[in-house]
């Protein structure tokens, strides 16, 4: 188990971690999502054991990862750069995470090189950008850690690899019992695989929770009436405006949905229905509105 206690970190005079609390368990994976400079990248790091933090503490199956430098053995993080290593080879490259990782694993490695059909006798500078991002993916597995961290994993790769490596995460997790944790902006990817939603807001968790969870506290609906929307129904602060075409209107309602719909009825809508809910939806009307940029 990976525990963040209070963990707080300030760069440049800037506040960009605030007593972050988190508990991650072996089985599973953990999706964080957030507007850029929220302190993601910034988080994973420092659960890496990358950058120390000023306050709090990061444990991993109960030791201090920043006082008890052997337990990262167990972690691996991959970066979202994929510049790392560029001017190796890939024989050196397995040379070096052999020399560093106990059990890192020479003969899998290669078979996910051919799983993948990566060429195995070229510097790394040679592959292309979503090469490289699955290279440094295969070579975090094969250390056989027990909590891989995934900084934006599918950056550049293209529809298919992208598929096949997430059916590969999903696999290993199941199978290994490993605990990933996965920072992206491609919602759809956490919806689909994350057991786990992490949302950061401003430097904090903003919630923490599962992806059903999250689902079932929400409820997209589109409306039409006979004029604008009724003043009472605007009056209301759970309900988020995802759009508004003429009388038509999508609402998003966070929490009291009963009481909700039934005041929606009580203004005697032209229309009411109720529409299928995404991750994304629930990202705009928690994290930053329709100002989001990814």
């Amino acid at each position: 188990m990976l525990k963040v206690s209070n963990v707080s970190k300030t760069i440049d005079g800037k506040l960009v971690l605030e007593k972050i609390n988190l508990e991650l368990t072996p089985g599973s994976i953990a999706g964080i999502v957030g507007r850029n400079g929220v302190g993601k990248s910034t988080l994973l790091r420092t659960m890496a054991g990358i950058l120390d933090p000023d306050a709090g503490e990061i444990y991993f199956n109960e030791k201090n990862i920043h006082e008890q430098p052997e337990v990262k053995q167990k972690l691996s993080y991959v970066p979202d750069s994929t510049e790392l290593l560029k001017t190796y080879n890939v024989k050196e490259i397995v040379k070096l995470y052999d020399a560093i990782y106990e059990n890192f694993d020479i003969i899998y490695f290669y078979s996910l090189m051919d799983r993948f059909k990566l060429p195995k006798n070229k510097k790394l500078r040679s592959y292309s950008k979503g090469m490289k991002a699955l290279f440094l993916m295969i070579l975090s597995f094969s250390t056989k850690a027990e909590f891989i961290i995934l900084d934006e994993p599918t950056n550049g790769l293209d529809p298919i690899v992208k598929r096949n490596i997430l059916q590969f995460i999903i696999e290993e997790v199941s199978e290994r019992q490993l605990c990933v944790l996965i920072s992206t902006h491609h919602l759809e990817e956490v919806e689909k695989m994350a057991d786990v939603l992490i949302m950061m807001k401003e430097g904090k968790l903003e919630s923490v929770t599962s992806i059903e969870d999250a689902k079932s506290e929400y409820r997209k609906v589109q409306v039409v009436y006979k004029n604008a929307l009724p003043e009472s129904i605007l009056q209301l602060n759970n309900i988020s405006i995802l759009s508004q075409i003429g009388r038509v209107s999508t609402l998003l309602i966070k929490g009291n949905i009963e009481v909700t719909m039934n005041h929606l009825h009580n203004e005697n809508p032209l229309l009411v229905e109720e529409l299928p809910m995404t991750l994304e939806d629930i990202f705009i009307s928690s994290l930053g509105g329709e100002s989001y940029v990814s």
